[in-house]
């Protein structure tokens, strides 16, 4: 994991096994697969693409971190092929993609929570409530102290971490605890790379931040996990608290989009099939919790079948009244 943090520092990365040139493989795949988006979901793609890569295949797998909504402007660009997606495909998205011809097959891969964090010297903190969350986030909020949060907590100020505008994680945190997709106070250390705030929040006592599961998962010797009161109590981010649902309302899937045209080239299908596969293991191996075996079957034959459109982005969906396997079938 080091090497995919350290790698997750450059604005795209070449995982190439058979250096710049494309080559013909043994099974007769040429070409590249391009892959941009999220930040959350790139641990995931990359180690994918590097495993699909250590078969003896000549394709060149690039994946970049813009973002996912600057990766979903590259996508709906025809630039990329496959796009990471921390949060479902927007409205204003869907659009955008029916105004420019591009069709797409939505494919979950994985469950992440989103994690509150703080430094491991505070010992005044034992769990925070959405409601907390909703004071210290909100536009205009008049927070500055943790005594303005709880009356019992210290008259020290908070210094706040958290994901850019651009982040799928931005707009589901802020959807969550603030009631809309992109509403909340300016005044934070804000960075599209998670390690910027790993390191923010490992440096400062006051700190408060969020980002995915994977990323405390590989740096909790330096940070400290906040239980969550959603409405019933207390609740920590695990393996089984996501996956169960428990987690609760701070957990989500994780998505790829792959654009119906990309779909038709022999080296994109064979991409996500192996993704498919994989994606259990891999996304267990980089600090996420893989989705139900039945999930898996269903996205690929999604896929398989290119079945075009957002499930997720919907308000049934988003209801939380049915199961990741239940909405793939639909």
């Amino acid at each position: 994991m080091k090497k995919i943090l350290l790698l997750a520092l450059l604005p795209v990365l070449f995982l190439s096994a058979c250096g710049e040139k494309e080559s013909a493989s043994k099974d007769g795949l040429t070409g590249a697969v391009r892959v941009d988006g999220s930040s959350t979901v790139f641990p995931i793609t990359e180690a994918v693409g590097e495993e699909f890569q250590n078969l003896p295949r000549g394709l060149r797998v690039t994946v970049g971190i813009s973002g996912t909504g600057g990766g979903f402007k590259k996508f709906l660009a025809g630039e990329t092929d496959i796009n990471d997606a921390s949060r479902p495909i927007k409205g204003k998205e869907v659009k955008m993609a029916d105004e420019a011809g591009v069709e797409f097959v939505e494919i979950p891969v994985a469950f992440d929570g989103l994690s509150v964090l703080i430094n491991p010297a505070n010992n005044w903190v034992d769990h925070m409530t959405i409601n907390e969350l909703h004071k210290i986030w909100q536009p205009g909020s008049t927070v500055k102290t943790w005594k303005d949060v709880r009356a019992s907590w210290p008259a020290q100020p908070i210094t706040l971490y958290g994901p850019d505008v651009d982040s799928g994680t931005f707009d589901y945190f802020t959807e969550v605890v603030n009631g809309k997709s992109q509403v909340c106070r300016p005044d934070y250390t804000a960075s599209a790379d998670d390690n910027v705030l790993v390191t923010g929040i490992a440096g400062d006592v006051n700190a408060l931040g969020y980002f995915g599961y994977a990323y405390y998962e590989e740096n909790k010797d330096k940070l400290k996990l906040v239980p969550i009161d959603g409405g019933a109590g207390p609740v920590l981010p695990s393996e089984s608290t996501i996956n169960n649902g428990s987690y609760a309302p701070l957990s989500r899937p994780l998505f790829i989009y792959v654009s119906e045209g990309a779909a038709a080239r022999p080296e994109i299908q064979a991409f996500i099939k192996f993704y498919m596969e994989q994606a259990a293991a891999l996304s267990a191996e980089v600090g996420y919790v893989a989705l139900p075996d039945e999930a898996y079957r269903l996205a690929m034959a999604k896929f398989s079948r290119l079945k075009t459109g957002s499930a997720f982005n919907t308000e049934k969906a988003k209801s939380g009244d049915y199961s990741i396997s239940e909405i793939l079938s639909w």
